[in-house]
């Protein structure tokens, strides 16, 4: 298992996605609270080992993960998802592609 980053960057990441979803006022809301309240709780000195620190910290690190890819999806999603039918040029820009043309050209073609 690939080691877990540290308790205080995990709760950096997860505000920075209560950021981007709710905007400059993500501190008045109750899940801002909430994550602050759960870290301040599950804070450890450096002489004692907690094996509910290491799973709420590793719940933590899972909750920011979908956070994350959640945000990363919606952003693929409203790139490539289109509510009309697109050309057949336009699709095919979308991916990197360009349609073939008709070699010697005939006049007929763009």
């Amino acid at each position: 298992m690939a080691a877990l980053s540290s308790p205080l960057r995990v709760c950096r990441g997860i505000l920075k996605e209560l950021r981007a979803i709710h905007g400059a006022a993500y501190k008045q809301g109750p899940m801002y609270s909430y994550v602050i309240d759960q870290f301040r709780k599950n804070q450890i000195t450096g002489e004692r080992y907690c094996r509910a620190q290491q799973e709420a910290h590793h719940d933590a690190h899972s909750y920011l993960c979908l956070l994350a890819s959640t945000r990363s999806q919606m952003i693929l999603h409203n790139i490539y998802h289109s509510k009309e039918e697109r050309s057949m040029e336009s699709a095919a820009g979308l991916v990197g592609l360009r349609l073939p043309t008709q070699p010697g050209g005939k006049g007929w073609e763009k």
